[in-house]
């Protein structure tokens, strides 16, 4: 129309530009194609945003989201818990693994797209990279200074200081019964290794039987600060023969006093003392043992001799067993060679330490299962997030 000047709406100002064009409509000067026409919109505009301003105020004049206000693709409030659950329990795996480990925890259940999976992990922010702390072990429930009463009840272990003779190094291992003060042996290693330190434990029960716990400090092969209850093939394995371990607290070797005393004996009386190597260091200890079991008498036991006091254990070795029988109820399983127990054809790692040990998995509820080492529970395997956690304590 003549003497009508178009507006085209500006980019910078197009939420100013609705204003005006709604406070002209409302001052009625102009008619309203001709107001449409002014400002550069069509009718059909212009009435969109008239009605707008008339149902929200000057507020529905601002640029709504084109998203529709239900996706027929959207997830539902339980798919989306249970992402977040498995993302939880396997914190580095991407939507492609979740996607399969979701049709094989909810097989009921269609498994949402890779896409929906990256979407809700990303709105809930745990696609982030993040720095990889190393977590020490909770080894707390095996630190219960477990007092003996009677022989047996507890042997104490731990690996003296090491010293030279002749060049060569002698590095004590020394076993302890804790109620009679009794030394069941000192040996001299060449190595400490779980497996040396198995063997030397080997010949001990089965020259004096079990006893019921075997308290140690946390270092190797007793203890470590990674895995599972800080358990190692040694520690497991004494589980797996009805044995407890019972570490000390770290840094508190005075909790383990007594057998600190004795290696305080044996400092001053062998180490550094004999000349001849280890073939003759071991004999110097053999022949000092004995006199402090057989003749030395301790102030402790009323001054009789350890000897006079120890006795052997009534549980006997008859060797570790290949497997072990749970009750009926309860699903037995073998561990891998990579610590792994397989449930529902899929493996979950429990502990290395474990390997090639039979464990039992008692029925906690539908997704869960406490897992037993002999009568020892270690901890609860899910199968809903397909991941093993330790019991920190049992009540």
């Amino acid at each position: 129309m003549k003497g009508i000047t178009c507006m085209a709406w500006k980019e910078t100002c197009v939420l100013e530009q609705r204003k005006e064009f709604i406070r002209e409509y409302l001052d009625g000067a102009s008619c309203f194609k001709e107001l449409c026409c002014k400002y550069g919109v069509s009718e059909k505009t212009g009435h969109k945003w008239k009605n707008r301003f008339l149902d929200y105020g000057f507020t529905g004049l601002c640029d709504q989201s084109r998203t529709p206000g239900k996706s027929p693709n959207q997830l539902d409030e339980d798919t989306v818990i249970r992402l977040i659950k498995l993302r939880t329990a396997h914190p580095t795996w991407g939507p492609k693994k979740l996607a399969v480990l979701y049709q094989k925890a909810y097989p009921q259940s269609p498994a949402p797209s890779e896409s929906s999976i990256y979407r809700v992990l990303g709105k809930a922010d745990l696609i982030k990279k993040k720095r990889v702390h190393t977590v020490k072990a909770d080894a707390s429930r095996l630190r219960n200074q477990i007092p003996a009463s009677q022989p047996n009840d507890v042997w104490t272990v731990d690996f003296k200081g090491y010293w030279y003779s002749d060049g060569e190094q002698c590095l004590p291992l020394t076993i302890r019964d804790l109620a009679s003060k009794y030394i069941l042996a000192i040996r001299l290693m060449c190595s400490p290794s779980a497996d040396a330190v198995r063997a030397v434990f080997e010949q001990l029960f089965h020259q004096y039987g079990l006893p019921k716990v075997i308290r140690s400090d946390n270092g190797i092969p007793f203890a470590t600060s990674h895995g599972m209850l800080g358990l190692t093939r040694l520690s497991a394995w004494w589980i797996y023969n009805g044995i407890i371990p019972d570490r000390t607290q770290p840094g508190c070797p005075t909790q383990n006093g007594s057998h600190e005393r004795m290696h305080a004996d044996l400092s001053n009386e062998i180490q550094g003392k004999i000349s001849g190597g280890i073939a003759a260091n071991q004999s110097a200890i053999d022949a000092w043992t004995q006199e402090y079991n057989q003749i030395r008498p301790h102030e402790a036991l009323g001054m009789k001799t350890p000897a006079e006091v120890y006795r052997k254990s009534e549980i006997s070795y008859q060797g570790t067993p290949e497997e072990i029988e749970y009750p009926i109820v309860f699903i037995t399983r073998k561990v891998s060679k990579y610590g792994c127990v397989r449930i529902k054809r899929v493996p979950v790692l429990v502990s290395g330490a474990l390997r090639g040990m039979t464990v039992g998995l008692q029925a906690q509820n539908d997704y869960e299962y406490m897992v037993w080492l002999a009568d020892f529970p270690l901890g609860i395997l899910s199968i809903e997030t397909y991941c093993f956690h330790p019991l920190k304590c049992v009540k």
